[in-house]
């Protein structure tokens, strides 16, 4: 009886991918293990294995078909003495429409809208919104008018604030005495439609601007950031840290590395590093921190699993470092080089990005000096590290130079409040500051 092959749920979330490429055609024969297709996800390109021997009777899905659901039929596989002709219905399942093979739609694209250029709203005259009368002498209303100034937004120096004609003078001369701008009608905001695609393009001139459509990774990383800066309340938390001890230790570390024949140090840490194990330090030594929101819930984390942020084309991994407290510089060293190596080029395993209590992204080597993160769910924080720079500063009275870099925290604050979030910034900050305590 001929064997369905299905598409594989990668993940607990997946519910679709694109078949990238197959390493098998009709007529091929398999044995259980035989890598026959890859599968991409948004997050991932993983190897499909026969699950069993015979001869691959019909290709279901064409390779480049995006949206091929989990468990749909992408091929038959024949066992010995089958043909083609005994394909079952259940086979038969027309194949979600292929990006690279099938013939496009002939369907004429809908004639662009045109769009009126936006026209500046009237600002209402303050009698009108909140029914307040504007005391002001005619002839400040008539030099007002002259100057082409708001006589609402001049505060008066008369009687009863009646605005007179020092008082237009002065708006005139510095403006010093404007208030400021009505803002516009909450209501009128709200009115306005989302902008579409279509009404984006329909301002520009055809021909000035190239359309790259958004790929899964770039609609997941836009509906899960959307979602996360929309219904988690963050807070932010700022501080500057010196890293002259911690640039010493690093120094003094990496000069201990042993040489290759090549002549290559056999490990080579980064600042990168230090904060990552200061960071999972700090949320055992704050573990009320090392929290995460489940709706009814709040989970407290027993380890320190930290998201890492690695950038790659058209978008954002999070590969996760398990247990990062427990594992020593050089470990975290060599599990960060490796999991971003292999995130660029899509060949992490599930397990490897899902999860974590908490997150660090840092984009100090871009010569960034401070920013903050939107937190990626189900993280409680995530830390933002900048540049590391040359300042001068004051201590004991005396003008001293050294090295430091400003970091901020961004906290959920249904699982993390203000103060909480304080005492593990400052904890970090202490480890930094201070890396022999990292060995304690």
């Amino acid at each position: 009886m001929s064997i369905n092959i299905t598409m594989p749920a990668l993940s607990p979330t997946m519910e679709e991918g694109t078949l990238a490429k197959w390493h098998v055609k009709e007529g091929d024969s398999v044995s259980a293990g035989d890598v026959i297709a890859e599968i991409e996800t948004d997050k991932a390109t993983m190897e499909v294995e026969a699950v069993d021997e015979g001869t691959i009777g019909k290709i279901m899905v064409n390779a480049g078909t995006e949206g091929v659901k989990v468990n749909a039929v992408i091929a038959v596989l024949l066992e010995e003495g089958e043909s083609a002709g005994d394909i079952g219905k259940a086979a038969s399942t027309p194949a979600p429409k292929s990006t690279t093979s099938a013939p496009e739609s002939k369907t004429p694209a809908p004639a662009p809208v045109a769009i009126p250029a936006p026209q500046p709203a009237p600002v209402p005259s303050p009698s009108a919104t909140n029914g307040t009368r504007i005391f002001a002498s005619p002839l400040a209303r008539r030099l007002a008018k002259e100057a082409g100034i708001d006589i609402a937004r001049i505060s008066g120096s008369g009687p009863k604030g009646r605005v007179v004609k020092a008082d237009v003078e002065r708006a005139k001369s510095d403006g010093g005495n404007l208030k400021a701008a009505p803002a516009v009608a909450p209501a009128v905001a709200a009115a306005a439609p989302p902008v579409s695609r279509a009404a984006v393009e329909a301002m520009y001139e055809a021909g000035s601007y190239e359309v790259v459509p958004a790929d899964g990774m770039r609609k997941t990383v836009a509906a899960r950031l959307t979602e996360a800066a929309r219904d988690i309340p963050h807070f932010f938390l700022t501080a500057d840290v010196k890293l002259d001890a911690l640039m010493k230790a690093r120094e003094d570390i990496n000069a201990t590395a042993k040489k290759d024949k090549d002549g290559k140090p056999e490990f080579k840490l980064s600042v990168n590093d230090f904060v990552l194990k200061a960071w999972a330090i700090a949320l055992q030594q704050v573990p009320d921190a090392n929290a995460t929101w489940a709706g009814d819930a709040i989970l407290l984390h027993k380890h320190s699993d930290l998201a890492v942020a690695v950038a790659v084309p058209g978008g954002l991994f999070t590969p996760v470092v398990k247990k990062a407290e427990l594992k020593t510089l050089r470990q975290i060293s060599a599990e960060v080089k490796d999991l971003a190596t292999r995130a660029k080029s899509k060949k992490l395993a599930p397990h490897e990005y899902v999860g974590g209590s908490s997150a660090v992204s840092n984009l100090g080597m871009f010569g960034v000096k401070h920013f903050t993160s939107i937190i990626n769910p189900p993280h409680g924080t995530i830390i933002s590290i900048g540049a590391g720079e040359e300042r001068v500063y004051v201590e004991s009275g005396e003008i001293r130079t050294g090295t430091f870099m400003t970091i901020s925290v961004s906290c959920d604050h249904r699982s993390v409040d203000g103060a909480l979030g304080a005492q593990l910034m400052a904890a970090f900050k202490a480890l930094i500051e201070q890396p022999v305590m990292m060995l304690a």
